[in-house]
């Protein structure tokens, strides 16, 4: 008996210094760790010039490879599967890419649009819904094949069809989204895809440009380009309503001109508060979530964009429209003032915190770089040479409702 295990032994031996093993198949399964990876320390930065992305590794800080082919990222959106192995790349010509992460390639890519901002996947992980402009509405896919299983117009008036914005996920296999030109918030459950049905908030408030959902899913909240103030429903509601907040927060003052519309699936909510940015002004509205009234403001250097608390809440950061876009700032969220004010380089677009806070990955388009910053020393701790970087996101975007 020893004999015979001895020679199986020595028999399988150079299956395994090759680095695979026989299955009883056939088929060979390889063994060597170098050739293994997760995806959870994994991201995606835009290349919007080039109509490409960049795979990097957060916690190496490292680029890994690029994928091309990916059409016009003038203005593109990223989601995750929920095991965080493909990106969902929604780009302005109307592309929906399903981008494989681990393979660094395109697996599958629909032309589902004539002009798209973004899009969500559903919590289950089975459907991804795209956000139209051209033509107005929202599309339904199969989250593994990209079949369209539903197309829902955003029809008002007399058979017009309005822009979509604002568009997260919600429990159970539902997702809400805003209508620009119709001044709505529309509600769509799809349990059964084939059969969607649209629950339609209508004179919800002027134009509504952008919106998010708080991180336990209960209230939707968008933003009002047409006047000051915020849309709110309670989605916990049995009949859910639109209940207006933070109305006329810019009452009495000289309105100033817009250079970039703040992207509000960027707000920040940090314990108890909500940082909030006002339109074309230089200030961040602090809220009380359990009362959604006002309760501070904090000056900042510019018109923000994004408002992005680190995922502790102890800090929030802060980038602007041009004239002040080469400047990030820092704000305590105990003191409620900005602590800090960062140059890391021209034209700054976006920001990313990797998962637990340690770090913050910022583009700089027109320096060509994403740098990495230590966000307890503000420290640079890398800088990697990205073409004309704009969005940045990472696959722990996955496990978060409304990213």
């Amino acid at each position: 008996m020893q004999r015979r295990g001895l020679l199986t032994l020595m028999a399988s031996a150079p299956l395994w210094a090759s680095g695979c093993a026989a299955l009883a198949d056939g088929r060979a399964a390889e063994a060597s760790p170098a050739a293994l990876r997760g995806t959870g320390d994994l991201g995606v930065v835009i290349q919007r010039a080039r109509g490409a992305i960049t795979v990097v590794n957060t916690s190496d800080r490292s680029l890994l490879g690029e994928i091309t082919g990916l059409g016009d990222l003038s203005h593109a959106s990223v989601v995750f599967s929920r095991d965080g192995r493909y990106a969902y790349v929604f780009g302005r010509d109307g592309g929906l890419t399903q981008v494989d992460l681990l393979r660094e390639r395109i697996v599958h890519r629909v032309m589902q649009a004539g002009n798209s901002i973004g899009g969500a996947v559903s919590a289950d992980g089975t459907l991804v819904a795209a956000q139209n402009y051209v033509p107005g509405g929202v599309k339904v896919f199969d989250a593994k094949t990209l079949e369209l299983l539903a197309d829902l117009p955003a029809t008002y008036g007399n058979g017009q069809r309005s822009r979509v914005v604002g568009l997260v996920d919600l429990p159970q296999r539902r997702f809400a989204y805003s209508l620009f030109d119709a001044d709505a918030i529309c509600i769509a459950d799809c349990s059964d895809p084939t059969r969607p049905r649209v629950h339609t908030l209508e004179g919800i408030g002027r134009q509504p440009y952008d919106a998010l959902v708080t991180p336990d899913g209960r209230h939707y909240i968008a933003g009002l380009f047409g006047e000051d103030g915020l849309a709110m429903v309670d989605l916990w509601e049995p009949q859910p309503k639109v209940r207006r907040i933070l109305a006329g927060y810019g009452r009495g003052q000289q309105p100033l001109p817009v250079y970039k519309m703040p992207h509000l699936r960027g707000w920040a909510v940090a314990g108890r508060h909500a940082y909030l940015p006002a339109i074309g002004r230089h200030e961040v509205l602090v809220v009380d979530t359990t009362t959604w009234q006002e309760v501070g403001r904090i000056p900042v250097a510019g018109q923000p964009v994004f408002v992005m608390a680190r995922p502790d809440g102890r800090q929030v950061w802060v980038n602007f429209a041009v004239p002040d876009y080469d400047r990030v700032q820092v704000i305590d969220t105990p003191s409620q003032r900005v602590v800090d004010t960062l140059r890391p380089g021209k034209a700054v677009l976006h920001m990313e915190f990797t998962p637990r806070g340690d770090t913050v990955w910022i583009s700089c388009r027109d320096d060509h770089l994403v740098r990495v910053i230590d966000t307890a020393t503000r420290q640079t701790l890398a800088t990697l040479a990205v073409d004309a970087p704009s969005g940045i996101f990472f696959t722990s975007r996955a496990q978060r409702m409304g990213f």
